[in-house]
């Protein structure tokens, strides 16, 4: 990063995964570079943004990684003296394939490579440019929603699933099935004492999916 390198301290190359994030940091331009694993929880990753801070007295570093948007990002954005650079997916393979043929034990990781790639190749790592905290808010909101949206689906998809083994009449009777569901719901939920007769039961059951969306407020 030949403008660029003195503007940070260290350089990070991140792996991203789903349980923990892989590290290779290296202090300045030629310094030792070493290996470490982070484990992906909100409070270890602010504790190691933390210990960088105080390592290094507030000065810059670099994080290079493969994914544009996500925990590990919205986590790293969160402190004023990291600076994100993104890598083509492609592209690191790319790399990979080209450094690494032999696939051993001892060849570089994915975090090292990004590392590599961000300290020999500037020009092909993208900096990211930090959003303000109401856009950070504004952005997790919605990858909350966009998960809470896909829980509905799935739990409504299973309980179509359920319904076709065993009560499949009532399936035809929903125009929207997430809300004919929501209303079979409560009203299994209203008979689950047992008191009322299973025709009484089958009665109620397709009168509340059938009533329009009015009756519920």
């Amino acid at each position: 990063m030949k403008k660029e390198q003195s503007e940070f301290a260290a350089y990070i190359g991140l792996d991203w995964a789903d349980q923990k994030h892989d590290l290779c940091p290296q202090v300045g331009e030629t310094g030792a570079r070493e290996k470490s694993v982070l484990e992906h929880k909100p409070k270890a990753i602010h504790a190691w943004a933390e210990q960088l801070r105080k390592r290094f007295k507030g000065a810059k570093v670099a994080v290079c990684l493969e994914l544009a948007k996500g925990p590990i990002v919205s986590a790293l954005l969160e402190h004023d003296f990291i600076v994100v650079f993104l890598v083509h997916p492609s592209l690191l393979a790319k790399y990979r394939s080209a450094f690494t043929p032999s696939r051993a034990k001892d060849d570089p990781t994915d975090a090292e490579l990004a590392l590599d790639l961000m300290l020999r190749y500037p020009e092909r790592v993208q900096r990211l440019k930090p959003e303000s905290k109401t856009m950070r808010e504004l952005r997790q909101l919605v990858e909350i929603r966009r998960g809470l949206v896909d829980d509905r689906v799935r739990v409504t998809n299973r309980m179509l699933a359920n319904l076709k083994a065993y009560y499949p009449q009532v399936i035809g009777l929903f125009r929207e099935k997430d809300t004919g569901l929501s209303r079979l719901s409560r009203a299994l939920a209203d008979f689950r004492g047992g008191q009322e007769s299973a025709s009484q039961c089958d009665g109620e059951l397709l009168s509340r999916a059938q009533c329009p969306l009015s009756s519920d407020h």
